[in-house]
């Protein structure tokens, strides 16, 4: 029986098998564990079951002298010091798959927030501001025929490209690798220049990982390439965007509105600039914020503990080379989500 620490206590019929099996504790807290907490608890440990949130740094893997897995709750792994877990020859495992369809739910949910003003037009009518045929009080962009650029073609911003064709958009994207296998399943066209794209854009979604080259992607000089009635939208890592430079751009014209989904500091803290402006929709970070969803990504990250701490290859493994010349079981599928070595981002239900 190993001993596992889970730093939230969120869904038990899905922590139920680790349960059965295994010693677990649980932070049972309103708030995140704090860095003390997870110091002192990481020490005698096998397994640590992370939410994206959580620090979990070189000072926390090394505190852990008996880790042997980390299995995070979430598809972003910005906060995991993957060199040192791969040093220590702990696999790192997340979930990818599970959250990819409801975060591209609300990408292009906020796509058609921005572009209509339905807040607004909450806000509007709820404050009496409602006038027979006034017609144009809250003049809105359509999205119909519209271009959109995406950065990072993975799963998610495929299942976005795969929303907007039936809003008859023109869909561009720019990433790191080309996608040439489902660029005729998406009917998208690939940007090798980010700065050649932008100017052909009536809206930006973002979708790329957070690393040190996507890291302020959209700044100054972007929003510059802008045209001044796009749309951004950002459901990505709030570290992609300059928010200085946003601000900048929003509150001058240089683009029409902004949709955030995650901000560079969670919670965006009240005295942010960035809420001083009419044109900006802000959320609070709700991208696979579907209980269903959230249940399966713990589901996925218990199932990936279990495989791990039984011997075997977790499917979802952000750093393989712990692997590397090690006899271990393969393992094809988690909660009927089939995987292969490779999964190309037409990796999409419907299609």
């Amino acid at each position: 029986m190993a001993r596992v620490y889970v730093t939230r206590d969120w869904f038990p019929e899905a922590q139920r098998p680790l349960h059965q099996r295994h010693d677990v504790r649980m932070w049972t807290g309103p708030d995140t564990p704090s860095r003390d907490v997870l110091l002192s608890e990481v020490r005698e440990i096998d397994g640590l079951i992370s939410i994206g949130s959580d620090d979990i740094d070189a000072d926390v893997i090394t505190a852990g002298r008996r880790l042997r897995v980390i299995s995070q709750f979430g598809d972003g792994l910005e906060h995991v010091d993957l060199d040192e877990a791969t040093r220590r020859r702990i696999p790192v495992g997340h979930t990818p798959d599970v959250l990819s369809e409801t975060t591209a739910d609300l990408a292009f949910g906020l796509l058609l927030a921005a572009a209509r003003r339905i807040v607004e037009g909450q806000a509007f009518a709820r404050d009496g501001r409602w006038k027979a045929h006034a017609h144009l009080d809250l003049p809105g962009v359509d999205v119909n025929n519209k271009t959109l650029g995406i950065v990072g073609l993975g799963r998610i911003g495929s299942h976005v490209a795969k929303r907007a064709r039936a809003f008859n958009m023109r869909v561009l994207y720019h990433s790191r690798t080309r996608h040439v296998q489902v660029e005729s399943l998406l009917t998208a066209t690939y940007q090798a220049s980010l700065h050649e794209m932008l100017p052909q854009c009536d809206f930006v979604v973002l979708t790329a990982p957070h690393t040190p080259d996507t890291r302020n992607i959209i700044g100054r000089e972007e929003f510059a390439l802008m045209k001044p009635t796009s749309i951004l939208v950002n459901v990505a890592r709030g570290a992609l965007v300059d928010e200085k430079a946003l601000y900048d751009a929003l509150h001058t014209g240089q683009i029409l509105r902004a949709a955030l989904d995650v901000t560079s500091i969670e919670p965006l803290p009240l005295d942010s600039p960035l809420f001083s402006l009419d044109n900006i929709l802000v959320m609070p970070h709700i991208g696979s914020a579907v209980p269903s969803t959230r249940e399966r990504m713990m589901s996925m990250a218990v199932e990936q503990m279990l495989l791990a701490l039984d011997g075997k290859r977790i499917p979802n493994c952000a750093n393989p080379g712990v692997y590397k010349h090690v006899e271990v079981a393969d393992v094809s599928a988690v909660h009927g989500v089939q995987r292969s070595p490779i999964t190309p981002p037409g990796h999409l239900r419907g299609q």
